[in-house]
Formats: structure tokens, sequence, C-alpha cells
């Protein structure tokens, strides 16, 4: 998965810690690997991220899927749910100059990873926190995917045959353009 930048990248020498997953923060991550930075994705142990396993096609092994959005990155699984996960994932996190994570709202905060504790031992780490609906308003608590969040904004209703029923856009563009945000704003 790891590959060596060509030299004089614009982000080269910038350390991304990445705890996303799925689609989303993923590509952001990826786009900032594609300019350099040195990427850590965070995988579960045993199975890593959920779409190591999607596909057809496969490649050495490995889903096509996951190895498009995850390319230029380094890995390491860390179990969450133990203290000594939590603390890697900080120390980690003293070293990086942006965390990435797609969880819903208050997750990394119940974890001890909030922006707030990440500030307090990082004060120059840039918290990127992508999530369906955004950090408040509404509809903070409910889990999203590319699907319902294109379902609920409208998208699906303007896709398909004229006077048919709702239609899902042939690629993730939801989930990929949240990504392509992300990264411009990181």
């Amino acid at each position: 998965m790891t590959q060596t930048p060509p030299p004089d990248q614009p982000l080269q020498g910038y350390r991304i810690l990445d705890l996303s997953r799925i689609l989303a923060g993923p590509f952001a991550t990826m786009m900032l690997g594609d300019q350099g930075a040195d990427v850590i994705k965070v995988e579960r142990p045993g199975c890593g991220d959920d779409t190591r396993t999607w596909g057809p096609p496969f490649a050495g092994g490995e889903s096509a899927y996951y190895l498009c959005c995850n390319r230029n990155k380094r890995s390491i699984e860390i179990d969450w749910k133990t203290p000594e996960g939590i603390e890697t994932i900080l120390e980690l996190a003293d070293q990086s100059h942006v965390l990435v994570h797609n969880f819903m709202p208050g997750l990394m905060e119940e974890m001890g990873l909030g922006y707030e504790v990440l500030r307090q031992r990082n004060p120059g780490l840039v918290y990127a926190s992508i999530s369906a609906y955004g950090q408040d308003g509404p509809y903070r608590e409910r889990p999203g995917f590319d699907m319902v969040v294109s379902a609920v904004g409208g998208l699906m209703h303007i896709t398909g045959e004229r006077g048919g029923p709702p239609c899902k856009v042939g690629v993730a563009i939801t989930d990929v353009m949240t990504g392509v945000h992300a990264a411009g704003a990181i």
C-alpha cells in the first residue's frame, strides 16, 4: 500500500492520522497522500477497514475498492476498545499535523479522543471531523452514508428516468465529493 512519493510534493513532511472508514474520509486522506503527506491509517485488528473485502474485483487478494481509496498510506492495526489502543492513538496524534475521522458526533469524545483533549496535547493539530449531517442540528445523531444522504438531499429524486422512482447515482458521488471538499478544507 505504501508508495514513495516523488520528491518536492506540496504536503511532503506532513503527517496525517487517518481514523476514517469506508469512503468519504479515506478518499480525503488518499488525496492528501497523493500530494506527498505521510498518511497513517488506523484499522481494526484482524479485519481492517470494512472495504478490504469488498469486491470483486480483487488485486492480489485485496479489494480493488480498498486499494484505490487507501493508496499512499501506511496502515497499523490498533484495538480502540483497550486503554492501550487509545493511548497509542493519542501518541500518534501527538506526532501528527492532521487527524481525520468520520464517526458520528460525540463518539470521539466518548473514547477520550475528542478535539479538546487532542488540542491540549497537540495545539497545532488540524482536526477534521466528517459526518453525514454535521456536528450540530436536528440530524447530527443519525448515522449516514452516501446513499442515505443522496436520498435525504434529493439527489436520488433527480436521478434516473423522467417520471420514474428515485434512483441511486452510479457511483458514491456524495461520499467522493465530501472527501474532495474535506481534503481541500484541510
